[in-house]
């Protein structure tokens, strides 16, 4: 049985809110980084390729830095990958506990349209791998809605 996604509201370093629920019907792909964490940064090209690819189909990708985390180094970091998703600031821990208490990073989460966490992975993720799984569930809705029609 998929699990729920929780019903969160962010606030993006751009003060974007951002209601989880508001989402629905979207594929979201929900990271916890730093900017001190080398396979975080590593996986930066990967999130730039596929919001390239997939946002104008719907995806939306959201960075959550962890806690710890400096907010001048994560604005530095947006600065110099250029990330083009929404990125936030979780500074009181509430993001990281609403999804199970995350404390490892990378951590990523896929949701699907219907707000179910499709797949959890911690560590770096493979590429193609998520572009599968991202494909995935894009055929799905989109065979969803041929048939309500």
């Amino acid at each position: 049985m998929p699990k729920p996604a929780p019903d969160v509201s962010f606030k993006t370093l751009t003060n974007k809110i951002i209601q989880l629920n508001e989402l629905r019907g979207k594929t979201l792909l929900i990271t916890f980084w730093a900017s001190n964490c080398p396979s975080c940064l590593k996986e930066i090209p990967h999130f730039k390729s596929l919001y390239q690819d997939y946002h104008q189909a719907g995806l939306e990708i959201i960075a959550i830095a962890m806690y710890y985390d400096r907010p001048n180094y994560v604005v530095d970091t947006r600065n110099a990958y250029q990330i083009p998703y929404d990125i936030v600031l979780d500074l009181d821990m509430q993001l990281a506990s609403a999804f199970g208490n995350v404390s490892l990073t990378p951590t990523t989460f896929l949701i699907n349209p219907e707000g179910n966490i499709a797949f959890k992975t911690t560590g770096t993720f493979d590429l193609t791998e998520m572009q599968d799984r991202i494909q995935s569930i894009f055929s799905n809705s989109h065979a969803l809605l041929k048939t309500e029609i």
